[in-house]
């Protein structure tokens, strides 16, 4: 085992080639704490060619190979199922100069969203992404997930984002579009393929991203509503009414209990209401009264507090943003990420505690997402030694109301026994062709998003 080791120590140092188990721990499970494994060693190469290095090394020595960014992931793909050689991107971490005649800039794979929505505000744009994993979350696990968050309503998911990519091979050949260019028909897009790949393609070591205006002002309003149908109601009031819309998110009275025990957040209304959701508006001028003006106009609020001061802003998110660390504080969850139709929301939701009681009487669920893009986020809690029939009860209740195992977390290698509910047997098996004709080892990622 130890030419390979030392190898890639000759590669990237010694230093940054990790064998002693207390220093891959870290790398080893993920953030749910749900998913570990033990990898042969962690590599960190600080470039594209050592990257490329690295990854013809492992694929002479016959090495599978795991990729990792910020270890923010939720479905088990950034995390070694056992003995692959672990490289993480973290030290890829370079931004160049915001172009701003282009609205565009190159990130390195590593660089965390926290610090690419600093870098784009320092030159007064932003970046269209935001979720709350940004201090963590990088631009490559991003890119590999085409990562969602909370304002996809406005600027789309992270595919929509990506301009170009720089990406190594399996066999350590680089691929370079970085070009940015606004029409460029020559072909396949190899871009938008490595998007929501999840690495098992090729390894994403540098992207081209566009770049969204700065819109300084914003006003959020937190509303109670009755439940599922009426925060839709107020959805469809938002969306027509008003043009600065930016996000619309839900949750629901046993997310915002947990939160309030966790965050130690007063309650927002004097009396309970079967959902709430978060509206925010994002303009150059402050949108508070257009926000206002909805609200007093819409028959499905029952109660609403708006802010537009910064203090104000991050204690009305906070209700929507600590759902997650809330979650993981209380226990291990079984986490799924899934969505339906618009108009099959309101049935899943009714429907969800009973179908996760018939397996997992103990379990308790708690709901959350993008009420927009119907994308929920289910955190079972509880479920044990039963998280694999809890998993499979909720993917086929998703699936029969026409919705999609994974919206924006990735398959890993939690779902992937299960994307044939989302994916037909032709789909399947154009996807494996285009895996052999990348990776014809299976090096990169094994087990992650194909079902073995």
């Amino acid at each position: 085992m130890t030419d390979l080791e030392d190898e890639l120590r000759a590669l990237v140092g010694a230093g940054h080639v990790l064998v002693d188990g207390d220093l891959r721990a870290p790398y080893e499970t993920d953030w749910t704490r749900r998913f570990t494994g033990t990898a042969r060693c962690v590599v960190r190469p600080a470039t594209t060619g050592e990257v490329a290095a690295v990854l013809r090394a492992c694929a002479a020595a016959g090495a599978p190979i795991v990729v990792q960014g910020g270890n923010t992931g939720l479905v088990g793909a950034g995390v070694p199922a056992g003995g692959e050689v672990l490289v993480s991107l973290a030290r890829l971490d370079r931004l160049e100069p915001v172009d701003e005649v282009e609205a565009q800039v190159t990130a390195g794979a590593g660089v965390t969203l926290e610090k690419l929505q600093a870098h784009a505000r320092a030159a007064g744009l932003d970046f269209g992404v935001d979720l709350a994993a940004r201090s963590a979350a990088t631009v490559g696990g991003m890119i590999a997930t085409n990562a969602g968050g909370i304002r996809v309503l406005r600027h789309g998911s992270m595919r929509a984002q990506v301009a170009g990519v720089e990406a190594v091979l399996p066999d350590g050949t680089v691929l370079t579009r970085l070009s940015g260019l606004a029409k460029d028909n020559t072909g396949y897009d190899l871009t938008q393929l490595l998007a929501g790949s999840e690495g098992t393609l090729a390894v994403v070591t540098r992207a081209r991203l566009r770049l969204v205006p700065l819109l300084p002002a914003r006003a959020v309003a937190l509303v109670a509503v009755a439940g599922t149908g009426a925060a839709l109601d107020l959805l469809a009031a938002a969306r027509s009414r008003l043009a600065t819309l930016s996000a619309a998110e839900i949750f629901y009275p046993d997310g915002l209990d947990l939160v309030r025990a966790y965050a130690r957040l007063p309650a927002p209304f004097g009396e309970p209401a079967g959902a709430y959701v978060v509206l925010e508006c994002a303009g150059r001028t402050d949108p508070t009264d257009e926000i206002l003006e909805t609200l007093s106009t819409c028959d499905a609020v029952l109660d609403a507090t708006v802010a537009s001061d910064r203090a104000g802003l991050d204690r009305l998110w906070s209700y929507r943003e600590s759902h997650t660390e809330a979650v993981s504080a209380a226990g291990v969850p079984t986490k799924l990420d899934v969505c339906v139709p618009l108009g099959e929301l309101s049935a899943l939701v009714t429907e969800l505690p009973g179908t996760v009681a018939a397996v997992a009487p103990d379990a308790r669920v708690i709901t959350f997402g993008h009420l927009n893009e119907g994308n929920l986020h289910l955190n079972v809690l509880g479920a044990g030694e039963r998280a694999e029939q809890v998993t499979d009860a909720v993917l086929r209740l998703v699936a029969a109301h026409r919705g999609t195992i994974s919206s924006e977390h990735g398959v890993g290698r939690a779902k992937a026994p299960w994307l044939p509910l989302s994916r037909t047997p032709e789909e399947i098996a154009a996807m494996r062709r285009i895996k052999a004709a990348l990776d014809p080892a299976g090096l990169l990622n094994p087990g992650v998003l194909l079902p073995a």
